[in-house]
């Protein structure tokens, strides 16, 4: 599959084309990004790193029954996904009070949340990515009643599977954004899942290991993906 046309260049990601109008390519850059786009840094073995762990996470979702729009690894920085039409709001999923939800509600970082909570975010980084709720998604058309509740269902599936997955690496799921996709009718798993979009902490000491570091200044950003992924099998060469 050869890369065509470039389709869209986004904060850390360009697609292309391909020969088949169902399917895309993904280049995960080296492109980090903070603050809706306004602090943007390159990290060295960043694009290689997040599309590995990434198309492993597919693979693990997809071994339990979850359909998601990767297709194939193509190569270390680039993977072949299905073409979909995009829903313009994020799912979020949190196990563990943090970011946004410490700042809006009080709450102490680290306080655990039972059962997790599911949080809808309109896309758009001009607005701050604001949170949004259900009733508005679909008054504005932005997904519909069916969609949504397909899509919630889903967030709760993929948070059961990687739970248990990063808790075999002694890790703790923190929180996660997926964005999902139309693919002939049928609500699909888009877009990556990787320590840019989620929150992850060491179980024991609770040192953070995703992005945050990156947002926090706290250095290593791409030494602690790499801990992540060697500690739950990320083949990384």
């Amino acid at each position: 599959m050869q890369k065509q046309q470039l389709l869209y260049k986004g904060k850390a990601k360009s697609v292309y084309e391909t020969e088949d109008n169902d399917l895309l390519i993904l280049h995960f850059r080296d492109d980090t990004s903070a603050l809706d786009g306004k602090r943007i840094e390159q990290l060295a073995r960043k694009g290689e790193v997040n599309n590995r762990f990434n198309s492993f996470i597919m693979q693990k979702l997809s071994e339990a029954g979850i359909e998601t729009h990767f297709e194939q690894q193509l190569s270390s920085d680039e993977v072949l996904v299905k073409r979909m039409d995009m829903l313009p709001v994020e799912c979020v999923v949190r196990n563990y009070a943090a970011g946004s939800l410490v700042r809006r509600l009080g709450l102490e970082e680290g306080q655990e949340l039972t059962p997790p909570t599911f949080e809808l975010f309109y896309k758009d980084d001009a607005l701050g990515d604001p949170m949004v709720n259900e009733s508005l998604a679909i008054t504005l058309d932005w997904a519909t009643e069916d969609q949504l509740a397909k899509m919630k269902a889903l967030s709760y599936q993929v948070n059961d599977v990687l739970k248990a997955l990063f808790d075999q690496g002694d890790l703790i799921l923190v929180d996660f954004k997926l964005e999902f996709g139309v693919f002939h009718d049928r609500i699909v798993l888009g877009d990556e899942f990787s320590p840019d979009g989620c929150r992850i902490w060491d179980k024991t000491t609770k040192k953070k290991l995703d992005k945050d570091r990156f947002r926090q200044s706290l250095g290593d950003v791409i030494e602690g993906y790499e801990e992540v992924a060697k500690r739950i099998g990320v083949p990384l060469d």
